[in-house]
């Protein structure tokens, strides 16, 4: 692993100044892990074991923490090895995505929740959504049902709080009209009006606000190294 700029206990202490930290609950921490809130995100191997989490691929949108009852405020994200090209995260702003959402969509989530999901693998990848992966929730899986219609705890604004790398169903709908709903969702929220497109250099601190926000990943070279840090900051039980 190459030194960076910016060591682990130097992003600590700058996610610090925005409050108490969340420990990380992914099995795959890698990297030096003195803080329990840091993740390594890499595809590098040593010894032919993954050094960090999320190796390859594409992600689709997803926020982070969603399928546990608290899931963190913020994270920030700090880039050690970039490959020549790929790899972009791309944001996407759920406050307007919830500003913009055509009142029959509204409606028919008003005091709703979804269930969200993940279920960890070799690769922790979010390549395929949780609608395409799980018929039902699997025993001894992670997952947490939250209100789709999100308020912001600052702001008291309201934020769409679903998203296709994670969320299975809405509670209590009928499978097949919870797919339908949520995928009118989905298209709605990853429009490219909303989203902002973070191609990396190394030494970028990119952090967000996990409350309002998704995020996700453009593939990359397999053949190229791919490593960032992520620290979490404590959240609140979305309302």
């Amino acid at each position: 692993m190459c030194s960076s700029d910016l060591d682990e206990d130097a992003q600590v202490a700058f996610a610090l100044q925005f409050g108490p930290l969340a420990k990380n609950i992914n099995k795959h921490n890698g990297g030096s892990r003195r803080h329990p809130a840091t993740m390594l995100i890499s595809n590098v191997r040593q010894n032919g074991q993954l050094i960090g989490a999320l190796p390859d691929g594409e992600m689709l949108f997803h926020s982070d923490q969603c399928y546990i009852e608290v899931p963190c405020m913020a994270a920030a994200l700090y880039g050690i090895e970039i490959p020549s090209h790929g790899g972009e995260t791309i944001f996407a702003n759920m406050l307007r995505a919830w500003e913009t959402l055509p009142d029959d969509l509204k409606s028919a989530v008003a005091g709703r929740k979804a269930v969200n999901i993940f279920e960890y693998t070799d690769t922790d990848g979010y390549s395929a959504s949780a609608m395409e992966l799980f018929a039902d929730i699997p025993a001894g899986s992670k997952h947490f049902a939250h209100p789709i219609a999100r308020t912001h705890p600052v702001t008291g604004k309201t934020a769409l709080y679903v998203n296709r790398g994670m969320t299975l169903c809405v509670e209590g709908m009928p499978r097949a009209e919870s797919d339908a709903l949520l995928l009118k969702l989905f298209e709605h929220q990853e429009q490219p009006r909303f989203q902002y497109s973070h191609a990396w250099r190394r030494g970028d601190l990119v952090m967000w606000d996990n409350r309002s926000v998704l995020h996700a990943r453009n593939d990359f070279p397999a053949d190229q190294r791919r490593m960032l840090r992520r620290v979490t900051l404590l959240g609140d039980r979305p309302f």
